[in-house]
């Protein structure tokens, strides 16, 4: 099921992830660092959502209280919940 979640705090104002039996799909983010972007959506395709939040939760991005990673953490957490 496909979520789309609106950042706070980032250069990315939106993440689009699609979630299936807890699996990630695919994650697209809107804005942002384009090509470590796509690296960490590479990166989590495949991985159980549950598994992606516990590596990338609590990121921080120079002087800011949350990062791109940390907000797809969120993300990932709202599909879960509309799996559900």
């Amino acid at each position: 099921m496909e979520t789309i979640y609106k950042t706070r705090g980032t250069c990315s104002t939106q993440i689009t992830v699609d979630v299936e039996d807890g699996i990630v799909n695919s994650v697209s983010f809107v804005s942002g660092c384009n090509g470590n972007l796509q690296g960490i959506s590479k990166l989590v395709e495949g991985m159980r959502a549950e598994d992606a939040i516990k590596k990338l939760r609590g990121i921080k991005c120079g002087y800011k209280a949350t990062s791109c990673p940390d907000q797809l953490t969120y993300a990932l957490e709202a599909a879960l919940q509309n799996e559900q």
